[in-house]
């Protein structure tokens, strides 16, 4: 399933939340976006159609919740980035950051302990 940057951001606060209607969802993001609830409501029709989300009624409102956990959205998508990109490698991937310099300092050690931990597993 693909959704857009904006149907992320939904998505996002109905992770955090479990479940939102459209006003929670509009007040979550306030700070954040600057959202009409009309837009919301978009966003959210778009991602029932798509299955992203269910809906139950409760009385005039709806109640909204992800079809899906976080981290299987995350990892479907970041299966498919190193497949199209990296040849279904982890470590091109990481050398592309690393030329960059996107790498932080925090980043490597926690590649580093991630490695001997992997390493400790097998």
């Amino acid at each position: 399933m693909k959704i857009s940057d904006a149907e992320c951001i939904i998505m996002e606060v109905l992770w955090r939340s479990g479940e939102a209607t459209a006003d929670q969802i509009v007040g979550a993001l306030n700070s954040e976006q600057d959202w009409k609830p009309a837009t919301v409501k978009t966003l959210l029709n778009r991602l029932l159609t798509k299955g992203a989300i269910t809906a139950r009624q409760n009385g005039r409102r709806y109640i909204y919740t992800a079809s899906t956990l976080r981290t299987e959205y995350v990892y479907e998508h970041s299966r498919g980035l190193i497949n199209r990109f990296f040849n279904g490698r982890v470590a091109p991937l990481v050398s592309q950051f690393s030329e960059q310099e996107a790498l932080t300092r925090e980043d490597i050690i926690e590649l580093k302990r991630l490695v001997e931990r992997l390493e400790d597993e097998s």
